[in-house]
């Protein structure tokens, strides 16, 4: 069974489309049961947008989304457009600071979408690039996971991932992938001035195309007896290196 990616859920979740974009709610639902502090700072946003607050059972908010962690809050909402490549090209255009993208080949976990556009707005990403299909899109639980990431962070979905990378490459972005088998250490690696992180599926790595595309290849060293990281946890890492370094020229 499928639910509306039009409603949103979870208090980080909807605090953020409530301070960011509260136009686009149309009404919000809580658990009756909540009087805590953090209902009571929701209410109080909702009511300033003059949005329409129900107090409902556990129940009826399962009804809405599902049997999920939704913590007693609902919002409907008009979702977060995908942003597609047209766009991409002029928002690159306008950026003052060198581009700082990153690319996810095909992940298809929700969880592990959120928790990337969480750590690329930590790190200072401009903007997160992934293809259309077989890929996650912005559902209702990659916008909890982000914690509003989701709202801050610009998401752009490209019919065609290879000809995305060619633009971005014309555009003197300097594309990066994080490959297991890669020779280069990524920390002996020099990540300033434009570019994108590019890194690969959940198991499956960047696909062949797309590590052919890369200007060159880099590895998490791993000195234990595990093989491999969760992909939003070797993002977290490449992000901030990345970070470290700008950070680093800029001092």
């Amino acid at each position: 069974m499928s639910f509306s990616s039009n409603y949103i859920y979870g208090l980080h979740a909807v605090q953020a489309v409530l301070e960011k974009e509260a136009e686009t709610v149309s009404g919000l639902w809580l658990e009756h049961a909540r009087r805590d502090a953090r209902a009571q700072k929701l209410m109080l946003l909702a009511r300033e947008a003059g949005i329409e607050i129900k107090k409902v059972k556990r129940q009826e908010l399962d009804a809405l989304v599902g049997e999920v962690r939704h913590q007693g809050v609902v919002a409907a909402t008009s979702a977060v457009s995908a942003r597609d490549e047209a766009w991409l090209k002029t928002f690159l255009s306008s950026l003052q600071d060198p581009p700082f993208l990153l690319v996810l080949d095909g992940v298809t976990d929700p969880h592990n979408l959120g928790a990337c556009l969480r750590t690329a707005d930590a790190a200072g990403v401009h903007a997160l690039i992934a293809p259309r299909d077989n890929a996650c899109g912005l559902t209702g639980t990659v916008r909890k996971v982000a914690c509003g990431a989701a709202e801050t962070v610009p998401f752009v979905q490209v019919t065609n991932l290879a000809r995305t990378l060619r633009m971005l490459q014309k555009q003197g972005i300097w594309l990066t992938g994080a490959d297991a088998e890669a020779s280069q250490d990524i920390f002996a690696t020099d990540l300033r001035g434009p570019l994108a992180l590019v890194m690969g599926a959940e198991g499956s790595g960047l696909r062949r195309l797309t590590r052919e595309h890369c200007d060159q290849l880099v590895r998490l060293p791993m000195h234990g007896s595990v093989q491999s990281l969760n992909v939003s946890v070797s993002t977290g890492i490449c992000l901030y290196e990345v970070l470290r370094q700008r950070k680093k020229k800029a001092g």
